[in-house]
């Protein structure tokens, strides 16, 4: 026998009960920005070639980019096409930039734990170190927000066998960790369930376009078949599509002007979807009968 989590058991996507998002749609989309904050001559960072070493000027810049310009100009492409957003906030940017989180805080987008910084992870961490980060987080985004965040992301996507207890524990309600499917998924916590929300891990801008170097074009192209042929499933069930984006990738202006061409076939279908947020998905399987989702409430 495998060795296993124990978290979740295996449940086939075409045996479970049917259910539909508010106003009776069926394919959940949730646009999910990454804004991320990182140490200037340490600790870890995304890079677009052999890294360098420290200090990494080349490539500190070119993440702060994001900060600076880039979720700014996401900004005005949201307000522009009035999209709801899921800010997945490092809180280390409370302090570097505030300005820019309140901006999108203002027009009511979802601020979701996403670690102190990307430059470190939870991996790396004593049970005792991560439930003191979890816990800073919760606690910055309460202050600045005046409510706690319900969500989280880690740095990296970097779970311990302990991160999911410590979520729960701190009273996160959903995590985006596991993309393990299309529909949320409950997991079994020492303290309860926490929802799986989905999140793009495959279709993902800083995978497809700096790890894989996928140009922007098929990217994009991308992005627009995998809504057309989840659309055209979800006839036969609730999905949900993330739409993962980070400011200092998703925000160059060769890759917003792809990006845009995607928003807008998107919108040409938006009375056929429910546009949301994650924290909303998650307010509706809450409100479902139980048993409904597959997992362990």
């Amino acid at each position: 026998m495998l060795k296993t989590h124990g978290r979740y058991d295996y449940s086939a996507i075409s045996r479970r009960p049917d259910y539909s998002w508010p106003g009776g749609k069926r394919l959940a989309v949730h646009l999910a920005l990454n804004v991320e904050h990182f140490a200037f001559g340490e600790g870890l960072g995304n890079d677009y070639a052999v890294p360098h070493p420290q200090p990494n000027t080349r490539s500190f810049a070119w993440r702060d980019y994001g900060n600076r310009v880039g979720a700014w100009r996401l900004l005005e492409l949201a307000d522009a096409y009035q999209l709801p957003l899921g800010l997945l906030t490092n809180t280390e940017l409370y302090d570097y930039c505030p300005e820019m989180v309140q901006a999108f805080s203002a027009r009511g987008d979802e601020i979701v734990g996403h670690g102190r910084t990307n430059g470190e992870r939870q991996i790396d961490m004593s049970v005792d170190q991560e439930r003191a980060c979890i816990q800073e987080v919760s606690q910055k985004i309460f202050d600045h927000e005046g409510v706690r965040p319900k969500g989280w992301l880690a740095p990296y996507i970097s779970q311990t066998v302990d991160s999911l207890d410590l979520l729960k524990e701190a009273g996160f309600r959903y995590m985006m960790d596991w993309s393990l499917d299309d529909q949320p998924v409950w997991f079994r916590t020492q303290h309860g369930p926490i929802l799986s929300v989905p999140y793009a891990h495959d279709l993902n801008d800083s995978l497809e376009c700096v790890s894989r170097r996928t140009p922007s074009q098929l990217f994009c192209e991308n992005l627009v078949d995998q809504f057309d042929e989840m659309l055209h499933e979800s006839e036969r069930r609730p999905l949900v599509m993330p739409i993962v984006l980070h400011s200092f990738i998703m925000g160059q202006p060769y890759r917003l002007r792809q990006f845009r061409r995607v928003v807008e076939h998107i919108l040409k279908h938006r009375d056929q979807i429910w546009l949301t947020r994650p924290g909303e998905i998650c307010d509706h399987i809450e409100s479902l009968p139980a048993g409904t989702v597959p997992g362990a409430p």
